[in-house]
């Protein structure tokens, strides 16, 4: 039976790929990032022996001591914060706090998890970027550029790993915006220091007022068109490296992207 460990795995689009596999032949480490989360998620599988629930904060170095005692197969690193404010003006702990957990604490456990992976010389390693990578939003920068970070040292780690000729695959998901609640508040948590004493404080109400329309517009409620990529991914015998969706979302990322840059 393999294992695969899930990071930032509360609910989500991780929950509905977990969904997908509980009738499948693995054991799942589903991993969340306090004890609160952690009561939620041990209820929501509590019926599943397959399944083992603790927690995990990684940008904590005796949490990630746990990961030591484990021989994990597949790895979906899927924490993440959302964090926004213009970029002018963020105060930059908030951008360090983004950078810690998105890009550095998450290749800090693919680092861990790596060792045992290449000493089996096989092992699968799943990194959960973004299309907004491809097109920034406004005041949402910080975000955007974490997962760019994320594409490109993923992109870098497969290439290097390939030169080792061994079978370990590193895959990269690029979703798209899917409605989870994770959106909402990363565009409401700027808030807190925007109204204080920002220089677009007289234009907040527009800001908000965009940001709600487009991404009432845009987010996808159902979640199945990047779960089924991501349990492709985790369960094909030749996965691709890149997997992105909703589809409309990707190709218009792709076209805005190659004329805005």
């Amino acid at each position: 039976m393999k294992e695969i460990l899930f990071t930032g795995a509360r609910s989500g689009i991780a929950h509905s790929v977990i969904k997908k596999l509980l009738t499948e032949d693995y054991k799942i480490h589903v991993t969340v990032h306090n004890d609160k989360q952690l009561e939620l998620v041990k209820k929501t599988y509590q019926d599943y022996e397959n399944i083992n629930c603790f927690k995990l904060d990684i940008t904590n170095e005796e949490d990630l001591k746990k990961l030591e005692d484990l021989d994990i197969d597949i790895l979906v690193n899927n924490a993440a914060l959302g964090t926004g404010g213009s970029i002018s003006e963020i105060p930059i702990e908030l951008v360090r706090e983004s950078f810690e957990v998105n890009v550095i604490s998450n290749f800090r456990v693919v680092q861990i998890v790596l060792k045992k992976m290449m000493k089996k010389g096989e092992g699968r390693i799943i990194m959960m970027s973004s299309l907004a990578r491809l097109l920034p939003s406004d005041f949402l920068g910080v975000y955007s550029a974490t997962k760019a970070s994320i594409s490109t040292l993923t992109y870098t780690l497969r290439n290097e790993l390939n030169i080792l000729n061994n079978n370990i695959k590193i895959i990269l998901i690029e979703p798209g915006a899917y409605y989870t609640g994770f959106n909402q508040v990363m565009l409401d948590n700027k808030y807190s220091w925007m109204y204080k004493n920002s220089y677009f404080d007289s234009y907040i109400d527009k800001i908000r007022e965009r940001e709600n329309d487009f991404f009432n517009t845009v987010e996808k409620i159902n979640l199945n068109s990047i779960a089924n990529k991501i349990k492709k991914a985790i369960t094909c015998d030749e996965p691709k490296f890149l997997y992105r969706a909703p589809f409309c979302q990707t190709v218009i990322s792709k076209i805005l992207n190659f004329i805005v840059f």
